[in-house]
């Protein structure tokens, strides 16, 4: 039996259909500089070194591509580095970028220094990534007039800009769009004390009172992942508030994140039938993406984007050249008694 295709609470994308509100809770949420920004040490590092450059040699910054799985806080970093140049921050995806037209109205639209910003741009649409080519190197953009004989290219130029680039999958950009960004950095999963410091901040934001030991327990099942953090911090709050808990403990967080059926290390039912199919009909693995997508009843994106990262992060999935295997960790953690090797 498969899994249903439902909405999870540990999913750490930003679902379509609540896109925008939840969008506008997570903007009251955002670091706005780099001192504020909590984890990503060496990546704020190396982005401060080159925007302090940048600003000594009155250039815009090289364009940026950020990669790693969703969450981590690509979007926040972007307006971050859009914050410390002083620059303006426009905002778009791949996908929302149809026709050359639409990416040519950007463009001319920006100011000198601005920054754009765009996410899954490894969905853009290959008609508008050719004319991406010559905006990104040479600050110009070719435009034809006209039609059969007598049509003629001309050559718009455009403001000194960067472009900051988001992508769940890098190995998807081509090659020629992925050369053109001077800065290409992953974003890691955050320690734990990074995770509590995270949902410390966003819980004085919100005007949570919790303690230390509660903290701890949410980041946790975190899945290490800021978003996700904040999520649940939301819905222990709504379970503290509906209970009349003053001060938010690690017993009340335990409850809320019960019935929520997220277990100690974050994961939630979808992760562990998808363990447990693992182990009860294909003997641990290893087993192809393709049936494990037909198992979750989702597209192999999703698997590779959404499920494996923090399940192969913690060590309960590996990936061998013949599929995906369980470990024994992860048989463990079912209470289910590993196969002698």
């Amino acid at each position: 039996m498969g899994l249903m295709a439902i909405e999870r609470i540990v999913n750490p994308e930003v679902v379509e259909e609540t896109e925008s509100v939840e969008e506008q809770a997570l903007e009251t949420l955002r670091p706005k500089s780099f001192a504020s920004y909590v984890g990503q040490e060496l990546l704020k590092q190396n982005l401060s070194l080159a925007i302090d450059a940048a600003k000594v040699r009155e250039e815009p910054v090289d364009h940026i591509l950020l990669y790693g799985p969703p969450g981590l806080g690509k979007t926040t970093m972007a307006g971050v580095i859009a914050a410390e140049l002083g620059a303006g921050l426009r905002v778009t995806s791949g996908p929302a970028i149809e026709r050359a037209g639409d990416l040519a109205s950007l463009l001319t639209n920006l100011g000198d220094g601005d920054v754009l910003f765009i996410d899954e741009i490894h969905r853009l649409p290959k008609t508008v990534e050719e004319v991406l080519y010559p905006a990104m190197e040479d600050f110009g953009l070719d435009v034809m007039l006209g039609k059969g004989p007598s049509a003629k290219s001309i050559r718009l130029d455009l403001p000194k800009f960067t472009i900051i680039g988001a992508t769940t999958r890098a190995g998807s950009l081509s090659a020629p769009l992925r050369d053109r960004f001077g800065h290409v950095h992953r974003l890691e999963f955050y320690a734990t004390n990074e995770m509590i410091q995270i949902i410390e901040r966003a819980a004085g934001i919100l005007g949570v009172t919790l303690d230390s030991e509660a903290a701890a327990e949410i980041a946790s099942r975190a899945r290490l992942t800021p978003r996700i953090a904040n999520r649940l911090l939301k819905r222990v709050r709504d379970y503290a508030q509906v209970n009349q808990v003053d001060t938010i403990t690690r017993k009340a967080a335990r409850e809320a994140l019960h019935l929520l059926e997220i277990d100690d290390l974050g994961l939630d039912t979808s992760d562990r039938r998808l363990l447990s199919a693992i182990i009860e009909h294909y003997a641990g693995g290893p087993v192809g993406v393709e049936t494990l997508a037909a198992i979750c009843a989702e597209e192999r994106a999703t698997i590779e984007d959404v499920y494996e990262p923090y399940l192969m992060q913690i060590g309960l999935l590996e990936r061998t050249p013949r599929g995906r295997k369980v470990t024994a960790k992860a048989y463990r953690h079912l209470g289910i008694e590993p196969p002698a090797i």
